[in-house]
C-alpha cells in the first residue's frame, strides 16, 4: 500500500482496495503490492504488472458496490495462462475490500510514513471479522478486529513483524490462539526506510544518491569538506552532513538494513571510517578504489587490528562487473551489487540460470517462519 498511499489519501469517498497478501513461486509482485479503484473508476497501483488487473478491476467495482470483501487466488495453467492468470507461472492471493476514508485512519498512517514513524497495519482477510483493520503507530492503536483477545494476539505479531520491516500472513485462532487457522490476518509493516550512507562528496556519490533514493533508501552524504558537501550538489540526498566520516558514523543509527558506501578512496578518510563501519551490523559495506588501493587499504586496516573475518565483509572494489565508467553506470553497478547481496542472488545473467526469477530473500524467509507460525 505504501506506493499508493498518497494517492488514496486524496480520495474522500469510499473506494476498493486489492492487496497481495500471499505469493508462491515466481509471482511478479511481493505481499503488500496494492491496487485501488474509486467510485469514478480511477485506478492507482498494480498487483501483478498487468496480468490480472483487468479481472481485479471488476472485482473491486463489485466490492465497492456491495461492501462484501473477497480473498481471490490467481495462478496459471495451460488453458488459462493468457486469460486470467499469471503467465510468469506464479500464484498469488489477493484480498479485495471496501475502504471508507471517513472512518478509517489513512491520514494517520500517511502522517506516520511521511514522518518516518514506524507503523503497522493488520487486516483480517479470512475468518471472523473479515475486512476489519488495526493500525498501530507508536503506542497508539486504531481500530479493532471486534475481539479483544484476538486484538492482543494481532498486536503482538504485528509489532514483531514491524521490528524487522516485513509483511506476512499470520494465522490465529478465533480468540488469538497460536497454531490454529480460524483467522488469517495480513500484516503490512511501514517501517522507516533503510539507510544508505555515502561517504565522499564526489560526482560518483551524486549519481549513487539518486539511485539510492530511487531504490527507497534514506540517503545521507557525508564529507568533511564543506566546499563539496552541499545540498546544491546533492539534491537527491535526504541529508548532507559536513563531518569527518568516522566521527559521524560513530554516532549514527545503524541497523541490519543499512548499507554503507565509502567512495573517498583516500586513506585518511576511508581507513578510519571503515574501522568504525566494521563494528556495526550494517548489511553491506562497499568501498571504491583500484585493486592496488584495495590491497593497501587492507594492509592499513590490519595494522589497526582488523581481522581477516572482518575484512571479508568488505565489498571492494565496490560494485558488479558491468564495465561501468560514468558515475551513472557506476551507481547502477553498486546498486546491483547491493540488491544481489541482500537477496543472496548471483548477479549472473538470468539467461544462464534455471532458478526462480523472483526468489525469496533468505533472511526474510527465516523471519517469516519465526513470526508467522505457518508458511506454505
Amino acid at each position: 500500500m505504501r506506493e499508493i498511499l498518497n494517492d488514496i489519501c486524496a480520495w474522500t469517498e469510499p473506494f476498493a482496495m486489492a492487496t497481495v497478501v500471499r505469493t508462491w513461486k515466481s509471482s511478479p509482485r511481493p505481499p503488500g503490492a496494492a491496487m485501488a479503484v474509486d467510485g469514478a473508476g480511477q485506478v492507482v497501483g498494480s498487483v501483478s504488472g498487468g496480468c490480472v488487473e483487468g479481472d481485479l478491476y471488476l472485482r473491486c467495482q463489485e466490492a465497492l458496490a456491495t461492501g462484501t470483501p473477497a480473498l481471490v487466488r490467481y495462478g496459471v495453467s495451460d488453458d488459462e495462462a493468457f486469460e486470467i492468470g499469471l503467465t510468469c507461472g506464479g500464484v498469488l492471493d489477493v484480498f479485495i475490500h471496501r475502504i471508507d476514508p471517513r472512518t478509517q485512519p489513512l491520514e494517520r498512517l500517511a502522517a506516520a510514513v511521511e514522518g518516518r514513524e514506524p507503523a503497522v497495519m493488520a487486516t483480517v482477510v479470512d475468518g471472523s471479522g473479515t475486512g476489519a483493520q488495526v493500525l498501530i503507530v507508536g503506542g497508539d492503536r486504531y481500530g479493532s478486529t471486534g475481539n479483544a483477545s484476538l486484538d492482543r494476539a494481532v498486536v503482538t505479531d504485528a509489532l514483531g513483524l514491524l521490528e524487522h520491516g516485513t509483511n506476512a500472513l499470520v494465522h490465529l485462532g478465533s480468540e488469538g490462539e497460536r497454531r490454529k487457522e480460524d483467522v488469517a490476518v495480513f500484516v503490512e509493516s511501514f517501517a522507516a526506510p533503510p539507510r544508505m550512507l555515502i561517504f565522499g562528496a564526489i560526482d560518483f556519490a551524486a549519481a549513487l544518491a539518486r539511485l539510492g533514493s530511487f531504490l527507497g533508501y534514506y540517503v545521507t552524504v557525508c564529507d568533511a569538506r564543506s566546499l563539496f558537501a552541499t545540498e546544491a550538489r546533492f539534491p537527491e540526498a535526504d541529508e548532507v552532513v559536513v563531518d569527518w566520516p568516522h566521527k559521524y558514523l560513530r554516532a549514527a543509527r545503524i541497523d541490519q538494513r543499512t548499507v554503507i558506501c565509502v567512495l573517498t578512496h583516500d586513506p585518511k578518510f576511508d581507513v578510519p571510517v571503515l574501522k568504525e563501519a566494521l563494528k556495526t551490523d550494517a548489511a553491506y559495506i562497499g568501498v571504491m578504489g583500484s585493486r592496488r588501493t584495495h590491497a593497501d587499504r587492507h594492509r592499513r586496516l590490519r595494522e589497526q587490528g582488523i581481522t581477516e573475518a572482518q575484512l571479508a565483509r568488505l565489498s571492494s572494489p565496490i560494485g558488479l562487473d558491468l564495465g561501468a565508467r560514468t558515475p551513472e553506470e557506476t551507481a547502477v553497478s553498486i546498486g546491483a551489487e547491493i540488491i544481489a547481496h541482500r537477496t543472496g542472488a548471483t548477479g549472473r545473467p538470468l539467461s544462464e540460470l534455471s532458478t526462480s526469477i523472483h526468489r525469496l530473500v533468505s533472511d526474510s524467509t527465516q523471519r517469516h517462519a519465526l513470526l508467522t507460525h505457518r508458511l506454505p
